[in-house]
């Protein structure tokens, strides 16, 4: 889900409305209790080949529906139930999620799985480009806190007791890192088409650098200023982590890897402003967002090293599948340049660091 999503300030009411069935819909909300006689109101947000989002409103309830596009292939209903998984354990937990509402397994509503989320009074990071709002767009102490909450966000997650929060099938923990090579490296052969520098050379430094000590935890996967929404206004406040396609219970100092591995070398560089998706001119250093989320998620980060080049490495071949299938797709062609720099980034910091020698 893009952070977009789950904010009511994004989602005009009427736009496009492409809902299946509302009068089915309508008849699934009253035996849920949700707004039982109120006339539905219905607005397609986004969407793509693994999610429909709509905006709903009905008498008191104001949520969103997410829900795979009738092309979408059927493992996509699984992984509509797996991320309503998530954000239902999360309640009660002090992890900035969305509200679980309602989830709908059966097909014959609407003709494919959906749960439904409240919505997040906030903005999303995406929503703004590289553009901060106020007031993040000149105080620089107050861009300083977005780092450091979003940091905060997994750290938290990371803390969550996932087995008795229901989540103990919800991945495989033992054995996370010896799969993580095979499997990815599986996944690339099955889409190659070009040669990747510095794929093998990270690839074998992964499989013979194990973590120091692996604790495993609730972990979102895709981690980063694009899956979460702020609240609105100073100091800076994380409102929820949204898009949990990716979560599982793995290793969560996966997600710290992912979010600092093209952390600006010096965020008070010109270039800071300019050379990622988000505006990072002014953030903490890198040092310290990783000691943050030491601090409160009560993890040794000693060899972050090791998950720097794996977030790298993997995510590398996953955006290298966007690249193979991009055709005249402009924003997929620039996937392009970008994985080889994350590849070769990989493979450069294998080669520096001193971690397990």
């Amino acid at each position: 889900m893009s952070a977009d999503a789950a904010s009511g300030d994004e989602w005009p009411i009427g736009d496009t409305p492409t809902i299946a069935d509302e009068d089915r819909l309508v008849a699934w909300l009253d035996a849920q209790g949700l707004g039982v006689g109120a006339p539905l109101e219905h607005g397609y947000i986004s969407g793509g080949s693994q999610n429909e989002i709509y905006e709903l409103r009905r008498g008191d309830l104001h949520c969103a529906m997410r829900i795979p596009p009738p092309s979408a292939p059927a493992p996509r209903d699984e992984g509509i139930v797996r991320e309503w998984r998530i954000i239902e354990a999360l309640g009660g937990t002090d992890v900035p999620h969305t509200e679980a509402i309602a989830v709908c397994t059966d097909k014959s509503v609407l003709g494919r799985t959906f749960y439904l989320m409240g919505f997040v009074d906030g903005w999303s990071p995406m929503s703004t480009r590289r553009l901060w709002p106020p007031p993040f767009d000149t105080d620089l102490e107050a861009r300083r806190g977005l780092a450091l909450q979003l940091v905060e966000g997994i750290a938290l997650l990371s803390r969550v007791d996932w087995q008795a929060k229901g989540l103990a099938d919800l991945g495989r923990p033992d054995g996370f890192h010896e799969r993580q090579v095979d499997r990815w490296t599986a996944f690339l052969e099955r889409i190659k088409g070009r040669e990747l520098p510095g794929f093998e050379e990270a690839a074998a430094w992964l499989r013979s650098h194990r973590p120091i000590d692996y604790v495993p935890g609730l972990m979102h996967g895709d981690y980063q200023f694009a899956n979460v929404m702020f609240k609105h206004g100073a100091p800076a406040r994380l409102a929820a982590i949204v898009d949990w396609e990716m979560g599982t219970v793995g290793d969560p100092k996966l997600d710290l890897g992912w979010v600092v591995q093209s952390w600006p070398a010096d965020t008070n560089a010109e270039d800071a402003a300019t050379a990622g998706y988000a505006n990072m001119y002014g953030m903490p250093s890198r040092d310290q967002v990783v000691q943050h989320y030491a601090d409160i998620s009560g993890r040794q980060v000693d060899d972050l090293d090791y998950y720097i080049v794996l977030a790298k490495w993997k995510l590398g071949v996953v955006l290298e599948q966007g690249f193979q299938r991009a055709g005249d797709d402009e924003k997929l062609q620039m996937f392009g340049p970008i994985v080889l720099d994350l590849m070769r980034g990989a493979a450069d910091v294998a080669e520096t660091t001193d971690y397990g020698r």
